[in-house]
């Protein structure tokens, strides 16, 4: 409805195959599933577990690793990811 680029990050493989990335921070492995690529598994951090990548709307796979890159400085999961959860959890605790 917005035309905004969209992408999906998760923490856990819903869907298809993949090889182990590499170790370094931005090593990538392609996410299969019946041989069609459906998105990456993506290391956005040196030595941590890997994020599931995927496009959603007007943005290419390769796009969307740079930019999910870029929104993980200093952790695994995205800053816009991990500042939602913050306020989700916040706002949980203010209501009990």
């Amino acid at each position: 409805m917005t035309g905004l680029p969209s992408i999906g990050v998760g923490k856990t493989r819903f869907v298809g195959e993949h090889g182990e990335p590499g170790a370094e921070r931005g090593s990538r492995a392609p996410l299969l599933d019946d041989g069609e690529v459906v998105g990456s598994v993506l290391r956005t951090q040196d030595g941590v577990k890997p994020v599931y990548v995927s496009v959603g709307h007007k943005i290419s796979l390769d796009n969307a690793c740079r930019q999910v890159l870029r929104l993980c400085p200093s952790f695994r999961q995205p800053e816009t990811t991990r500042h939602a959860d913050r306020l989700a959890r916040d706002a949980l605790k203010e209501a009990l």
